[in-house]
């Protein structure tokens, strides 16, 4: 008789316990927050390209196009009839994230805080001592470089910098190029660098194979694009 009482309190438990749970269990909760659903914006593919900011005249072989390439990458898109030939690419440098650059304003007469002053001809042959030296430190770390890859099979050979405008700042143009012993070209660069008081724009190009954007394909739709693209420089929307 015992057992059979112990039985059906057991049983009575299983019934009464769950019930117990569901309508008194929440009272003693924390009240549930409904969050409100997430909505994700779809970025503009092109919104944060600087090309489309700066870009001036595009100027371009016949039959070629130049226009800001699509997505936020710093690139312009140089194509023909629809195959893309190349691209170039433009990297902005802030003084106060740049130690390097400072130091090289530093000596050349420019300390910090410097009031930027476009229309001197001491600030601008100052600038033009900076950026140099920057380009001379460019082209010594490119010639280590492939000297430690190639050794003596490439000659590495730069050109003289040019003082050039680069929008409305005045600018360095260099470039260099990497020649085979046996003869022809294994690699060639081309640059612009130009200072606005705050920002550095280093504007690149090159025929590499070793590079995955800045570059062309081929060596001869470079050279057929680069007296276009000094004019691309010189038009650009800087500062």
């Amino acid at each position: 008789m015992l057992r059979l009482y112990h039985l059906l309190l057991g049983s009575i438990l299983l019934v009464l316990i769950p019930l117990a749970a569901k309508f008194f269990l929440p009272q003693f909760s924390p009240p549930k927050v409904v969050k409100p659903p997430v909505v994700v914006k779809l970025p503009n593919p092109n919104e944060e390209n600087i090309w489309q900011k700066i870009l001036g005249n595009a100027a371009a072989p016949t039959n070629w196009q130049v226009a800001a390439c699509k997505g936020n990458a710093p690139l312009l898109c140089v194509s023909s009839k629809g195959e893309l030939l190349g691209t170039v690419e433009i990297n902005v440098y802030p003084l106060a994230n740049n130690e390097d650059f400072q130091k090289k304003l530093i000596v050349a007469g420019i300390p910090p805080g410097s009031q930027v002053d476009y229309q001197s001809s001491e600030y601008q042959t100052q600038v033009l001592s900076a950026l140099k030296a920057w380009v001379a430190d460019h082209y010594a770390a490119f010639a280590k470089d492939r000297q430690r890859e190639y050794g003596k099979d490439i000659t590495f050979s730069a050109y003289p910098p040019q003082p050039v405008p680069v929008g409305k700042l005045q600018g360095i143009r260099y470039g260099f190029a990497e020649l085979k012993q046996q003869g022809g070209v294994e690699e060639q660069h081309i640059g612009h660098v130009a200072f606005d008081g705050t920002k550095l724009y280093v504007i690149t190009t090159a025929f590499d194979i070793g590079m995955q954007t800045g570059k062309f394909e081929k060596l001869e739709n470079l050279a057929i694009f680069q007296p276009y693209l000094y004019a691309i420089a010189a038009d650009l929307r800087l500062p």
